[in-house]
């Protein structure tokens, strides 16, 4: 196996561990996949993050086929082979069932501009993705769709997805998600939030393009 490959393997395997430990997953749900070339390489099916090794993780081809003497992948893999098929931006995806955010899934709700944060799932609101039964092609129709543009988005009773240009920044701006939800179910008992306008979180999405630590050549 090509070395890279194996580190990647690896990477997936603590991605998971990691969601675990930090309150984002419980027991085998939630999945990670990862782009490899043209191939996906993502988590099996009902393998609890304590008792995974990277030879389970799955590789998916082009053609959306995976050994057939290997693990079988997670049931979401339509969702994430989707995602990464049509977003050449995003390289991970983390999907998971974090406790406030899987709340407000279930109550059907959004994230609002509440907090200058929700920009980190690239808009003024962190959205949600229609139901559709977990595994299903609708299921990922949906998701695909809801993140047009979005680096994360709530799921209809069901909990949240999060991507990014690596694992590490996709892992981080699910716990954000958390988080955001988190404070706003905190809003919701004392009489809701008060928003920011459109107008600050046009700025703040702008200020994101630059916050932080940027390439060699940025400022």
């Amino acid at each position: 196996m090509d070395p890279r490959e194996a580190a990647l393997r690896e990477e997936i395997v603590r991605v998971m561990l990691a969601m675990d430990s930090r309150g984002l997953n419980r027991g085998a749900s939630g999945n990670v996949s990862a782009r490899w070339g043209e191939a996906v390489l993502i988590t099996p099916t009902g393998v609890p993050p304590a008792d995974l090794d990277p030879s389970q993780i799955v590789r998916i081809g082009a053609d959306g086929c995976w050994p057939a003497d290997g693990p079988r992948p997670s049931s979401e893999w339509r969702m994430h082979e989707g995602i990464l098929g049509g977003r050449p931006d995003v390289n991970a995806v983390v999907h998971c069932h974090s406790r406030h955010a899987t709340i407000l899934a279930c109550a059907g709700r959004e994230i609002p501009s509440m907090h200058y944060m929700v920009a980190i799932a690239g808009g003024s609101s962190i959205p949600l993705a229609p139901y559709a039964t977990f595994g299903s092609s609708e299921l990922a129709d949906g998701v695909v769709e809801t993140l047009a543009g979005r680096n994360a988005a709530l799921m209809a009773n069901h909990g949240q997805i999060a991507l990014g240009p690596t694992l590490s920044r996709a892992l981080a701006i699910a716990e954000e998600v958390e988080e955001q939800a988190a404070v706003y179910w905190g809003t919701l008992a004392i009489g809701g939030p008060k928003l920011l306008s459109a107008e600050e979180m046009t700025r703040v999405l702008e200020l994101f393009r630059t916050y932080g630590q940027q390439a060699p050549g940025k400022t």
